[in-house]
């Protein structure tokens, strides 16, 4: 009787141990964990994508770098005594005087003379050569013609163009007399009619107020400039210009006329 409970024990040990060894079937659903993990690698393209899209955005912004501008800068007046004009050159209307040491705030330019635009409660124009400015006057935005304009006369019509040769580099205009009534005038210096010429010198495009009593004037215009020479001519007067009369401009031309 005991052998039996031996042969049984000794049974139920060797099936015991067959199981244990045998070949394990149940271990593969720990393997999703791999897979899982495996999972994330897909997804790595995906946010390495954006990223490349932000760099063609930037390059617009990167190679477009506009000159810098300011609002205004400071100035101190350097000559005795300074005239501030109602135009960006020499022959415009006289608004006031500005004593030597004076501190302006300068707030516009224009876009080929060193003429700078006053700030205050009667804004006016100096020659930058006659004062100390801190910073550079080419950083402040371009107002003239566009922004700053100039006072109109209320009783003057505007000239008109009657004559535009060109001869090489020579322009010379020829425009309609329009007579001043007596005491019209500013004062004796004067000049009656201003031609605002932008036109070429040295491959760059200068603005170039000239002023005359005559109806004929001759200046340089040369080629070699990006943009277009042109110009414009007030009639003046001491309460304001009347104008513009715009001028028909003369292409540059190398052909020479035949004998």
């Amino acid at each position: 009787m005991d052998n039996k409970f031996k042969y049984i024990a000794l049974g139920l040990c060797l099936v015991w141990i067959l199981v244990s060894c045998a070949p394990a079937g149940s271990p593969p659903p720990s393997t999703p964990v791999t897979t899982a993990t495996g999972v994330v690698s897909p997804t790595l393209p995906s946010t390495s994508t954006p990223t490349g899209t932000f760099t063609p955005t930037a390059l617009p912004t990167d190679t477009s770098t506009p000159l810098p501008v300011v609002a205004s800068l400071k100035a101190t007046v350097t000559a005795d005594l300074l005239s501030c004009r109602y135009g960006p050159g020499p022959f415009y209307l006289f608004l006031y005087g500005l004593n030597h040491g004076a501190n302006i705030s300068l707030i516009g330019r224009t876009d080929g003379n060193n003429w700078v635009w006053v700030d205050g409660k009667n804004k006016c124009w100096v020659n930058a050569n006659y004062i100390s400015i801190e910073g550079d006057p080419h950083n402040l935005p371009v107002v003239y013609p566009n922004l700053a304009r100039l006072p109109q006369s209320p009783t003057y019509l505007p000239t008109a163009v009657t004559k535009v040769v060109r001869a090489g580099t020579k322009v010379t205009l020829t425009w309609l007399e329009i007579p001043l009534v007596p005491g019209d005038e500013e004062g004796p210096t004067m000049q009656h009619y201003i031609v605002e010429a932008w036109r070429c010198e040295g491959g760059q495009l200068i603005f170039d107020p000239l002023g005359t009593n005559d109806t004929s004037i001759t200046f340089t215009d040369e080629p070699g400039c990006p943009q277009p020479s042109h110009g414009r001519i007030f009639v003046q007067e001491k309460h304001g210009l009347a104008g513009p009369a715009d001028i028909p401009w003369p292409p540059y031309s190398t052909t020479t006329a035949t004998p």
